[in-house]
């Protein structure tokens, strides 16, 4: 891919630099490792049906097994920082799974599954580079939590879970003032990594369902000291756009425009984003979405335990079948269960890919006290609608209502170094499903997290 040779040559680059600097420079090294034990249980997620099936499509009604299963993440990290403006970061990254019992025995068998230690993280980056107000990173990188609420942007690697969320990108930061700041990235992922070798032989992941390449063009600004508006464009090329099927084999090429705004005052909270997309794929087919949300919020900051409280709604639009043109919402990268554990795996049988948010509203509740200093509990509601019918193998044709989905999630932090949760969620399906596949689905899972 093109992408790839042109980060190669940035990277290699920014190596050079960052070492020929290192020898005038004062230099710190930090270094570590962190360990993740999860447990997970997927009950009828795939199939909203209690009969299990050792097959994919089992007969009168779709049915498949639950998932039962131990994942075992391991990440030691590197860092290096000159004269604390130019960096050197390395993560490597490990996800070893043991299962109990699996609804798919070709793609995680029974017993272990061993996994390739990988690249993670490997970048260079400077601060206020050649003494410009411009903040430069080159390799791969994360952006947990750098667009916004992770709409459109928050996982570069879908396919693995939560093992990466890596991007292969060049991304520089321009600072105006401090009101006032630019992100420029340019990006590519794939779908299986052919960037960085593996640390030993092991069967290669799928991290994504296509090659891909897009540009991003991200504005921040504080317009009031309570308001902060962020307008943004995005291109994305998908080299196989895996939805819908029909189109599967075709590449799309897609602009996102759009704004996010957020509004605090007090103990208030409002924020809101909309974004609206338009392209079209190699055959001359044109596509057409909208999507966003909206949420208020209040916490009392002085009252024991201090509740907080949030209401919201999102809407992604869906491919209204009657039309020659494509409605449904493309997640670009924001194929992470931002809205449910649960729901993020159920959408691979209606869309053919995990976490492919489209056609969906959704009006959501939560609440969340400190039970002390260290632990806290949140107990999420949500209502989930389809804009447009689905036919399929579990789904009615006539039918828009998801359903109802209730979350329960219990975080302590044990000590510095370690803490830990347990998540529950418990899913409801309504009309848009069949009456053989309307049994409640359940998501299980703990967790303990210790860095050293």
């Amino acid at each position: 891919m093109k992408g790839n040779a042109v980060l190669k040559v940035l990277m290699i680059t920014a190596v050079c630099l960052f070492f020929a600097i290192s020898a005038y420079a004062e230099v710190k090294v930090d270094y570590g490792v962190t360990f993740r034990l999860r447990q997970e249980t997927w009950d009828n997620l795939f199939d909203m049906n209690y009969n299990d099936s050792n097959s994919a499509s089992g007969a009168p009604v779709f049915t498949r097994n639950d998932d039962v299963y131990w994942r075992l993440k391991t990440t030691p990290w590197f860092r290096v920082a000159l004269d604390k403006k130019y960096f050197f970061y390395a993560k490597l990254v490990n996800e070893a799974r043991y299962f109990n019992t699996s609804s798919s025995e070709t793609s995680r068998p029974n017993g272990w599954n061993k996994d390739e230690i990988d690249f993670d993280n490997l970048y260079i980056a400077a601060n206020n580079f050649l003494g410009l107000p411009m903040d430069i990173t080159i390799g791969r990188q994360d952006f947990l939590g750098v667009f916004g609420d992770g709409l459109l942007v928050m996982d570069g690697t879908p396919g693995d879970g939560s093992k990466t969320y890596y991007f292969n990108a060049a991304r520089a930061l321009i600072k105006f003032n401090d009101r006032y700041n630019l992100d420029l990235v340019y990006l590519f992922a794939q779908d299986v990594d052919e960037v960085l070798p593996s640390l030993y032989s092991a069967p290669k992941r799928s991290l994504n369902t296509s090659d891909e390449i897009g540009a991003i063009v991200y504005g921040r600004g504080k317009i009031l000291d309570s308001l902060t508006l962020e307008p943004y464009y995005m291109y994305k090329e998908e080299n196989q756009a895996g939805y819908p099927s029909a189109l599967k084999t075709q590449q799309l090429t897609l602009h996102t425009v759009g704004m996010r705004a957020v509004l605090g005052l007090g103990g208030w909270k409002a924020r809101g984003e909309f974004a609206y997309q338009f392209g079209e794929y190699n055959n001359k087919t044109d596509r057409r979405a909208e999507g966003g949300n909206v949420f208020l919020g209040y916490k009392f900051e002085s009252v024991t335990f201090k509740p907080a409280f949030e209401a919201g709604y999102i809407y992604l639009s869906g491919d209204d079948p009657n039309t020659t043109k494509v409605e449904g919402w493309d997640p670009l990268w924001s194929r992470w269960p931002w809205m449910s554990e649960l729901y993020v795996l159920s959408y691979g049988v209606e869309t053919g890919i995990v976490g492919y948010w489209t056609n969906l509203q959704m009006a959501r509740l939560s609440g969340k006290v400190e039970i002390t200093p260290k632990t806290a509990l949140e107990v999420v509601y949500n209502r989930l609608w389809a804009n447009e019918n689905v036919t399929g193998p579990i789904f009615s044709g006539d039918g828009k209502n998801r359903g109802d989905l209730v979350q329960a999630k219990l975080s302590h932090k044990f000590t510095d170094k370690l803490d830990g949760y347990l998540l529950i969620e418990d899913f409801m399906p309504g009309d848009f499903y069949k009456d053989t596949n309307r049994d409640n689905a359940m998501f299980v899972r703990w967790e303990l997290q210790w860095k050293i």
